[in-house]
């Protein structure tokens, strides 16, 4: 029988891992998007995705901490250790600091005409591996999760263009 602090300990990973990469991707290739749409320099992209990408790692993950104390504490009615809350706030900063620079990555290399479709190409096709990834841990269907991944994010994706295509 497995150990109920081990598997508390799966949950914070996995929800903490998947919103962390899905947020970033989502939220970043929105914004460099919208940003690139509206006809700035490639290096006004690139600055402001690195901004958001450092911002938003450190806010998501204060939110992650706070989110998981607070229900720990509800959960056991007292005060609790915060060794699992800083844990999925430590997951939650590195799974979106690092995903956010898969729709940034573009931005370094290639002009704003070029990097746009790539970003966009590169974050669902990330969102899809990570819907697959989510099924291995829950023993699920890798294509169905993975194309829920896909059209849910590419759905919050295309949002976030057309914002940003509407603000430019």
């Amino acid at each position: 029988m497995e150990d109920h602090s081990n598997h508390e300990g799966k949950v914070i990973f996995i929800r903490n891992f998947i919103f962390g990469v899905e947020d970033s991707l989502v939220s970043t290739v929105g914004l460099l998007s919208g940003i690139a749409w509206a006809g700035v320099a490639r290096e006004t992209v690139f600055l402001t995705g690195v901004v958001l990408v450092l911002v938003e790692a450190f806010s998501m993950a204060v939110g992650s901490f706070l989110t998981e104390h607070s229900a720990e504490e509800y959960i056991h009615g007292t005060a609790v250790p915060s060794r699992m809350p800083i844990w999925g706030g430590m997951i939650m900063f590195i799974s979106y600091f690092i995903s956010g620079f898969i729709p940034l990555s573009p931005y370094i290399f290639l002009s704003i005409p070029q990097a746009f479709p790539l970003s966009i190409i590169l974050s669902l096709l990330s969102l899809f591996i990570l819907g697959v990834l989510g099924a291995r841990f829950a023993r699920t269907s890798w294509v169905k999760s993975g194309l829920r991944m896909f059209l849910v994010g590419g759905a919050a994706i295309f949002v976030g263009v057309l914002a940003g295509n509407l603000a430019g």
